[in-house]
């Protein structure tokens, strides 16, 4: 039996259709949106979202796994081979196993990554939690942290009875000031992006 017959089989065991909390869009949308209406059949999303997290940071740290799962030039049959040996040591799911050989029987092994942050996504909108990411210069202290997390809760970015999840990112190039990205908005703050501003109007004036 192919493994896409596999993988649909375990989409199929409740008849109930599944609510997908967002609409995401391109490749890894699509798969991380199939795995995430089989697990909530399963009702087993926090254990599929525990182990695409653990398969996520594997990636990250170990440059061969990164390699393995990210090269074209490896053929269909060797990332079944090599993708099944990596989840047989780490006791995965048989939903979770079954999905990663999907990914390789469609030569879309490359978009792990994507599917991990995807599928983060559908789970943060079905808690009902909006992440917010805070760019700044240097990192921001606990004081200011909990400061912009009152702000924000307050502000017309977060819908109301939403769940913050506030992360900070550090980017020494834009100066001093703050970006915030919240649920697909942006709003610039840096003062690079005040410098910018000025050289085009001086420019324009010129």
């Amino acid at each position: 039996m192919q493994i896409q017959r596999v993988f649909a089989r375990s989409m199929a065991t409740a008849a109930n259709p599944v609510k997908i909390p967002v609409v995401l869009h391109g490749i890894d949308g699509r798969y991380a949106t199939a795995l995430y209406s089989a697990a909530a059949k399963k009702n087993v999303l926090e254990a599929v979202e525990s182990e695409l997290n653990k398969i996520g940071g594997l990636i990250e740290k170990d440059v061969r796994v990164q390699t393995f799962m990210e090269t074209p030039i490896i053929d269909r049959a060797a990332k079944k081979a090599g993708v099944a040996s990596i989840l047989s040591s780490g006791r995965y799911s048989e939903l979770t196993s079954n999905f990663f050989q999907v990914l390789a029987e469609n030569g879309r092994l490359d978009q792990t990554r994507k599917v991990v942050s995807s599928f983060q996504q559908l789970m943060t909108a079905h808690r009902g939690e909006v992440q917010v990411t805070v760019t700044s210069a240097k990192e921001l202290d606990t004081r200011v942290f909990r400061q912009l997390q009152d702000i924000l809760k307050k502000s017309t970015l977060i819908e109301k009875n939403q769940k913050i999840v506030l992360s900070n990112k550090v980017d020494a190039a834009i100066v001093g000031g703050l970006i915030i990205e919240a649920g697909g908005k942006t709003i610039d703050l840096s003062v690079s992006s005040k410098v910018a501003k000025l050289e085009r109007l001086l420019k324009e004036a010129i």
